[in-house]
């Protein structure tokens, strides 16, 4: 399992290596914005991306439908702590293949790429 983490906040990228790497999660590369992701991305064809919501410039929702426009064996995963159901539904609809709230319960984060690597 190859992970990118996506996140404008460092903070939030330190927790979520932290969460990951602690199981043995290889964490092949991080970006700060939708724009670097998609270098990043490209250079590393991960298995799985996580990405917040909130970014500058490019959100989280438009990144993941160029993840699956672009590179459709890519999985992605959506953390936010905007949780309201219409837009873990857009998330859903852009093609996320699972959608978690922060703060980021570890055991959640875990099952979910556990899940996604089992039906790849």
């Amino acid at each position: 399992m190859k992970v990118v983490i996506v996140d404008d906040s460092d903070f939030s990228r330190s927790i979520i290596r932290k969460m990951l790497t602690e199981e043995g999660i290889e964490i092949v590369g991080e970006a700060n914005s939708a724009e670097a992701a998609l270098l990043v991305i490209k250079e590393k064809k991960p298995n799985i991306v996580i990405t917040d919501i909130v970014m500058p410039e490019i959100s989280g929702i438009e990144l993941t439908e160029k993840i699956n426009q672009n590179f459709n064996d890519i999985a992605v995963v959506v953390i936010s702590s905007l949780s309201q159901e219409h837009v873990v539904l857009e998330a859903i609809g852009a093609g996320a293949s699972d959608f978690i709230a922060k703060p980021i319960q570890k055991q959640q984060l875990i099952d979910s790429l556990e899940k996604i690597i089992a039906n790849i």
